[in-house]
């Protein structure tokens, strides 16, 4: 199995997707992927803030992430089980339409 991680160069931070491709069916059925909800979208550009860390695994789509105030991106697609940190702002420029199941951290305390 293997997993890369891709710190991002905004030495102010230490926000880094992490991208495990091609993960096994057995990961995927420890994690309960399939119980988790779905999200879809087309072709395009979105700009998002995830206000808590979320795990996703893309069943199709490719999309290439750009962290805030950075040229450099993260490119992913179907078949990855991808960890997005709490606190990232990035642009998501999809090119395949993405299918992906979704969850996020619960967190532990309210401020």
């Amino acid at each position: 199995m293997a997993t890369t991680s891709t710190p991002q160069p905004d030495s102010s931070s230490n926000l880094s997707i992490t991208v495990e491709s091609n993960p096994s069916d057995s990961r995927l059925s420890e994690l309960g992927i399939q119980s988790w909800p779905k999200w879809g979208c087309p072709p395009g550009k979105y700009m998002l803030k995830f206000e808590a860390e979320e795990t996703c695994y893309l069943v199709k789509g490719k999309v290439k992430v750009y962290p805030k105030g950075s040229s450099e991106y993260v490119e992913f697609g179907a078949g990855d089980l991808v960890t997005i940190p709490q606190g990232l702002s990035c642009t998501w420029d999809v090119s395949v339409s993405i299918d992906k199941h979704y969850k996020f951290a619960s967190s532990s305390s309210s401020s």
